[in-house]
């Protein structure tokens, strides 16, 4: 229990700190977790995702193996747990999602509309990936693999099921033809494994281009839809059934790539693909590229921006241990990246051997290596549908718990826009609906022919470290400059009962902030247009469709900040002061000022009784 000193001065702050500020009306009541534990599921259900398992060994192997990691820890530091942080406690603080969060600095407010933004395009295009897996976890309920074979209807004469590099390495045999096939060594470089022909002429059944749209997949419709309204039941009653079903959806990944790791190291080649992950490149570490790739996978893996984190650490109870919190669920996140590099790199070190070449030929990220290179490397081992189906089956448990809790986080904004006197029985129901119908209108744009562009579009653009820079880069200043980081602080221990290391305000004010602002330089200067397998290059047109995505977000924050202050009366000084006073819930002088009526009839003469800190039962 914390106690507020009786010295006038310290009242003094303490009423100007709490008492001088707007205050809501008809907040409500809150829902709170039932356990603390729910709280550290959700949050490791929704930052543990696809990326930790797809993104990190790739970036780990390409950047130098076990140097990268020295990098990483480095901008985990200074910037991944300041800001993960930063959200869950101000979420926590506030008692609010990611818009009325900022009630902190009202003339910031465009900060929570940049991340609804942000986050109602992630769970639009994110999804998709969960329809393929799905798509590809049905399909592995058979006695031989689809993938693994040339005699299909999509496949093309181009198919070969095993390249026979090794019977080629000799030029003078450019022209003998090679295996059952009818191909010659020269014919190989132009020759397609089933698995692409799979993934392309199957799945995505892609186009010519983003200027073709080509007709619908039904069979990924339905896939999408199932996808959908499973979303659906997990999210619409709230955090009470949230916070359950995490349970399963976060800790069962674990479980199969546990089993993944024990088959996979077993395999040949296994020892040979490990060593490759981890074998350090000390040159790397004088590259740029390389902690650029840190930083962005830090703010990436641990959802950094979307406004989830602050969504989720709203319903924690006001004296929740946040801080210890934030160091637990980063190192659990971390932990998990660099584990599932020893899964996917012994599985591919088998693939290589079998192929007989190099693993860098093998070695890919993000969908390449979920619907590519696992899928065949699972078609060379004994029982592969059993495989095949156990890694899908993780892939979309470990995709579906960051698309509930994006979901929730994204409703949860929206409905704390109208509060209770806006009350409506089936409210949460209706919002969560809603959404979810509006995300799947707009998904039906990428189960077409030219589906896979429009994914790469949202995906390079509308959630792109860029955004995510640019927002870390706000929060920290708004929190750090505006509201003041010492204040914060002392908000910290009062919620906690101690103050946090001094190390989190100086990364709040310096180190974190110049971290966020030069990554997010080096990929203004160092950009690319968007290509497709490096090969088709995207028209101007769908250039600018991807930039105004990205700018739908960023944007929210300045043109937000001038409204605000064009519209507000007084000087300069006067508009500022009034629209940087915080708004505060009706939870804050509940919790922190519980006699509301002594406190607001004391004057400067009277020094009377303590005020408690205390926590009440909402």
């Amino acid at each position: 229990m914390l106690t507020i000193p009786t010295g006038l001065t310290a009242k003094a702050e303490y009423l100007e700190h709490f008492l001088t500020g707007s205050h809501s009306v008809n907040d409500g009541e809150r829902e709170t977790w039932t356990r603390q534990m729910d709280f550290i599921m959700s949050c490791v259900g929704f930052a543990v995702g696809l990326g930790n398992v797809w993104r990190f060994p790739y970036l780990c192997y390409k950047n130098g193996g076990g140097v990268f990691l020295i990098p990483y820890l480095l901008i985990v530091f200074v910037g991944g747990i300041p800001i993960f942080f930063l959200e869950i406690s101000l979420g926590q603080f506030m008692k609010a999602g990611s818009i009325n969060v900022w009630n902190i600095a009202p003339l910031f407010k465009g900060l929570g509309y940049a991340s609804m933004v942000i986050v109602f395009f992630c769970n639009t295009y994110y999804i998709m990936v969960l329809a393929w897996g799905f798509y590809y976890l049905i399909k592995s309920f058979t006695a031989t693999l689809p993938w693994s074979s040339c005699n299909n209807e999509w496949n093309t004469p181009s198919c070969i099921e095993i390249f026979h590099h090794q019977d080629c390495k000799n030029a003078s045999f450019a022209n003998i033809t090679i295996g059952s096939s009818n191909m010659t060594c020269a014919d190989l470089a132009d020759a397609r494994s089933p698995i692409i022909e799979f993934w392309e002429n199957k799945v995505l059944n892609i186009s010519s281009g983003l200027d073709e749209p080509g007709k619908m997949n039904w069979e990924l419709i339905l896939c999408l839809m199932a996808v959908w309204v499973l979303v659906y039941f997990c999210v619409w009653k709230g955090v009470k059934s949230t916070g359950k079903i995490v349970y399963f959806t976060a800790t069962f990944p674990y479980v199969v790539l546990i089993i993944l790791l024990v088959r996979g190291v077993t395999l040949p080649g296994a020892y040979d693909g490990i060593m490759y992950y981890i074998k350090p490149n000390w040159s790397k570490l004088e590259e740029a590229q390389v902690w650029i790739d840190a930083g962005t996978q830090i703010f990436f893996s641990y959802a950094i921006g979307l406004g989830a984190l602050t969504a989720l650490g709203s319903y924690n109870r006001f004296n929740n241990d946040c801080y210890k919190d934030a160091f637990i669920l980063a190192l659990i996140n971390s932990g998990t990246s660099f584990f599932a590099g020893f899964v996917v790199f012994s599985i591919l070190g088998f693939m290589a051997a079998e192929q007989g070449v190099d693993i860098s030929q093998v070695a890919e990220s993000g969908p390449g290596l979920a619907f590519i290179a696992y899928p065949k490397a699972v078609s060379l081992m004994p029982v592969a549908p059993l495989w095949a189906a156990l890694f899908f089956f993780m892939l979309l448990l470990l995709g579906l718990d960051s698309q509930f809790v994006g979901v929730e986080g994204f409703v949860t904004g929206i409905l704390d826009l109208f509060p209770g006197k806006h009350y409506h029985r089936y409210k949460r129901e209706i919002a969560v609906a809603i959404c979810c119908l509006l995300c799947f209108i707009i998904d039906l744009s990428m189960v077409t022919q030219g589906g896979m562009y429009v994914f790469q579009l949202f995906d390079y653009y509308s959630a792109s470290g860029m955004t995510l820079l640019w927002q870390a880069f706000w929060e920290c200043i708004v929190v750090a400059w505006v509201y003041g980081a010492d204040r914060f602080m002392d908000d910290v221990a009062r919620m906690i009962g101690y103050r946090p290391f001094p190390w989190m305000k100086w990364c709040w004010s310096f180190i974190t902030p110049c971290v966020c602002i030069g990554i997010f330089l080096f990929h203004l200067v160092n950009y690319k247009p968007l290509t497709y397998n490096n090969v088709y290059v995207y028209p101007w047109w769908g250039e600018v469709i991807g930039w105004c995505l990205a700018l739908s977000s960023m944007l929210c924050i300045p043109v937000s900040l001038l409204y605000k202050l064009f519209r507000a009366k007084g000087t300069f000084k006067e508009r500022w002061a009034h629209l940087t006073t915080p708004v505060w819930g009706a939870h804050h002088l509940e919790y922190m000022a519980p006699d509301i009526k002594s406190l607001s009839s004391m004057s400067p003469g009277i020094d009377d009784n303590k005020v408690i800190i205390f926590e009440s039962v909402m």
